[in-house]
């Protein structure tokens, strides 16, 4: 994957995480403030905890930062999808998994 391919790949994932704050903020209660700066997205809960989904552009990686810890995925393109790179699983699961638990609601993001 060359630079221009990760940033198409990565600006498709920061626009869904986006996208999937506004519909869930539209379906539930959960009230998730969205704030966009560069290549970084913060998730902050009502409870003031927070996830930072960010760019490693040299890397080819997007870190997520949640109270579970730090992840770094790569985009896989034979899955078509991005695969954390300690096998912890795909980005919006992983995302939707760290949300609910931060949240204390079921909420589900995906691509």
């Amino acid at each position: 994957m060359n630079d221009l391919e990760f940033l198409d790949c990565a600006e498709k994932l920061l626009l869904a995480v986006e996208q999937g704050c506004d519909r869930i903020n539209d379906d539930t209660d959960a009230d998730i403030d969205a704030q966009r700066v560069g290549g970084m997205v913060t998730l902050s809960f009502p409870n003031r905890s927070q996830i930072v989904i960010n760019l490693q552009k040299p890397l080819h990686e997007v870190w997520l930062a949640a109270k579970a810890g730090g992840f770094h995925f790569r985009y896989d393109t034979g899955q078509s999808c991005w695969l954390d790179t300690k096998g912890e699983g795909e980005f919006f699961a992983c995302l939707s998994r760290y949300a609910s638990e931060q949240s204390g609601l079921q909420l589900t993001f995906s691509a």
